[in-house]
């Protein structure tokens, strides 16, 4: 009856420990706040403790495990950010330092004593160099590139330059242009002004006071005033044409002498001239319009013809209306104006 007792307890602890296995610390996590189970619970621990050692160890490899991720996931956030942010700031400071910041070179002892060698190169063409005393060079001095000078330019000798462009105010004591010189803006002379040779103005010209010289060639004059002339007036210009009419009669004679503005006509008639025209004068130019022709005669054989003029743009003749004496000599004075 004994075995039979103890058989029939043995049994019982089996089912004990199986109950205690199939019953786990996470389930005590999904049933969180049921008094039945905590309680159970409880009581497994007292009576089966080691069972549960092994799931707590591995809940705490599995946190762990994902803490270790999510901690190599950030430092892997990290390092590619920083390798971004070092490309960043050398791109940007390649980029400002191509055309920003000039380094400087300082002359020490060292750098002068290159000097005193031919062909000596200093700093380089990023670089600036500063002389705070002053410098004189006793030989030539080439600038490759701009030249800027910030304070005045002071020069003893001469300025030899293929061309200057003045954007401001310019102060010369004496300027030799040995060839072409072009203003295109307004240009204000306060003195005196000499010009050795010839003188174009393409535009107008405004003098405010006299204008002196001794010749002076002109297109075409157009004054606003009154014209006043204290010497000769000389016409100058080619010497007309001429074509004689039938007024000279037989064998007779014209010829005509000084310019389309003022002359004189000579002429010498033959035998039985009739009433006609002595002579046409051909105008070296045409005017534009027809001009004022004004004929005076020359002698008291030339005042007792019945003279009369007839002009066009090209020339004028001087006629009579009656028979001209034969075998007379006589002429005419011309003055043209248009």
């Amino acid at each position: 009856m004994e075995d039979k007792k103890n058989a029939d307890a043995e049994p019982a602890e089996e089912s004990l420990e199986q109950a205690a296995t199939i019953v786990d610390a996470p389930e005590t996590d999904k049933n969180d706040g049921d008094p039945d189970v905590i309680a159970a619970d409880k009581n497994v621990k007292r009576t089966v403790g080691s069972p549960l050692k092994p799931s707590v160890a591995k809940q705490t490899q599995s946190w762990l495990l994902s803490l270790n991720i999510w901690l190599l996931l950030f430092v892997f956030v990290l390092v590619v950010a920083g390798v971004i942010a070092f490309f960043s700031y050398s791109y940007s400071k390649k980029k400002s330092g191509s055309g920003g910041t000039i380094n400087t070179t300082t002359l020490t002892p060292e750098v002068l004593s290159q000097l005193t060698k031919n062909d000596a190169t200093v700093g380089s063409s990023g670089q600036v160099l500063y002389v705070q005393s002053s410098a004189v060079f006793t030989g030539k001095i080439l600038a490759r590139s701009d030249l800027e000078v910030a304070g005045n330019l002071v020069l003893g000798g001469l300025l030899n330059v293929p061309s200057i462009n003045v954007a401001g105010n310019a102060g010369v004591g004496q300027l030799n242009v040995s060839r072409n010189m072009a203003v295109t803006g307004d240009t204000a002379i306060q003195g005196q002004v000499t010009i050795s040779k010839t003188l174009q103005v393409g535009g107008s010209g405004t003098f405010t006071g006299p204008l002196s010289a001794p010749q002076i060639t002109v297109g075409s004059l157009q004054l606003g005033g009154d014209l006043v002339i204290s010497h000769h007036i000389t016409a100058g210009g080619g010497t007309p044409g001429r074509s004689v009419g039938t007024a000279l009669g037989s064998g007779g004679t014209a010829s005509v002498s000084g310019t389309d503005t003022a002359g004189s006509v000579s002429i010498n008639t033959g035998g039985g001239p009739p009433a006609g025209c002595f002579i046409t004068v051909n105008f070296v130019t045409k005017f534009n319009s027809t001009p004022y022709v004004q004929v005076t005669p020359v002698g008291s054989s030339a005042g007792g013809i019945a003279y009369y003029v007839t002009k066009t743009t090209a020339g004028f003749s001087i006629c009579t209306a009656t028979a001209p004496p034969a075998n007379a000599n006589f002429g005419f004075d011309y003055f043209v104006i248009n």
